[in-house]
């Protein structure tokens, strides 16, 4: 969601707190990488996420998505890293844009990498699983513009369930509703926010809690505002509340059901939509209920781009602990 997004290697920044345009200590200047480098790009339709294997280290920045890539963007983006094209031992290329790339841009081959595949081992690898670990069933759910649902199980990648429901339609009902597409502006004016001043409870529906639901859980998105007897207007940072509540309840329950179908004991959770603080909150709410842990991690934005680097390694190489992201 939040473009221009640095990633530190070895000083993590707050929890889910976007950076814009602020270079974190793990970007180096530019002109200075490490020889033979191995770069990975996720090209999203909102954004576009970067990893770069550096020696031991990895490290990662995030822009957002302005046109089809071609060499030009290609070079500009990793130039935003101080990786010069031409220093790459290889580039890797995933997300649903990098099939308009040529197979070599210069000298640099292009080792292009099904995104399906790249959002399962990326799950993978952001939680650490590496070795037989990884044989354990995990539900990888990538909560980007839309939101996809993997399956990942050792080296076997699938497509078990999803939904149009996302950042894009965040987004869009911001600009509808709050007059902004800024996911920033958005994800602040929720943490200002009730949403139970837009949305009814169950304890305005049936007086209190039902099962496991507790009375201040939503029985009807934005009902309250669609009440005959409803005057006035309701604030922005509620509609906002309310709103983001919509799109990470939606998400939740989706991965909660596909989960159990699917026999995945373990659930995480990826993509931008995961750098805004109140979407975190609603997701471990919705968890909750259901009895549900939903796994959360540090920089879920460069998910799918760490796991096309872990794919496109030599023989298949996997990531080790310490050159994950940190």
């Amino acid at each position: 969601m939040p473009p221009n997004h640095p990633v530190a290697t070895a000083n993590p920044g707050p929890d889910g707190a976007p950076s814009p345009g602020v270079p974190s200590p793990g970007v180096p200047s530019p002109g200075v990488p490490s020889p033979r480098a191995i770069a990975a790009i996720d090209f999203g339709i909102s954004n576009t996420d970067v990893v770069v294997r550096e020696g031991t280290g990895v490290r990662g920045w995030s822009e957002p998505f302005r046109r089809d890539p071609d060499e030009s963007s290609v070079r500009e983006t990793l130039g935003n890293g101080g990786v010069p094209l031409a220093t790459l031992s290889r580039l890797v290329v995933t997300g649903g844009r990098h099939r308009v790339l040529p197979d070599r841009l210069g000298a640099v081959h292009l080792h292009k990498v099904n995104e399906v595949d790249a959002i399962g081992r990326g799950g993978q690898a952001i939680l650490g699983i590496e070795g037989s670990a990884r044989q354990e069933r995990l539900l990888v759910v990538s909560a980007g513009s839309g939101t996809a649902m993997i399956r990942a199980e050792g080296d076997a990648f699938a497509h078990v369930s999803g939904t149009g429901v996302g950042g894009g339609t965040m987004l869009g009902f911001g600009r509808l509703l709050l007059g902004t597409t800024d996911p920033v502006a958005i994800g602040a004016l929720a943490e200002e926010g009730d949403r139970n001043a837009v949305d009814l409870s169950l304890a305005d529906v049936i007086t209190g809690p039902i099962g496991a639901l507790p009375a201040d859980a939503t029985a009807v998105n934005f009902g309250r505002v669609g009440r005959r007897g409803f005057t006035g207007e309701p604030r922005r940072e509620d509609v906002a509340a309310a709103l983001v509540n919509l799109v990470a309840q939606t998400i939740g329950l989706i991965a909660v059901n596909a989960a159990k179908a699917h026999g995945c004991s373990r659930v995480v959770l990826v993509g931008h939509m995961l750098d805004l603080a109140y979407v975190r909150r609603i997701l471990g709410l919705v968890g909750g209920y259901y009895d549900t842990q939903f796994e959360l991690p540090d920089h879920p934005g460069t998910a799918t781009a760490l796991g096309a680097l872990a794919l496109a390694g030599d023989g298949g190489d996997s990531l080790d602990s310490q050159s994950r992201i940190q």
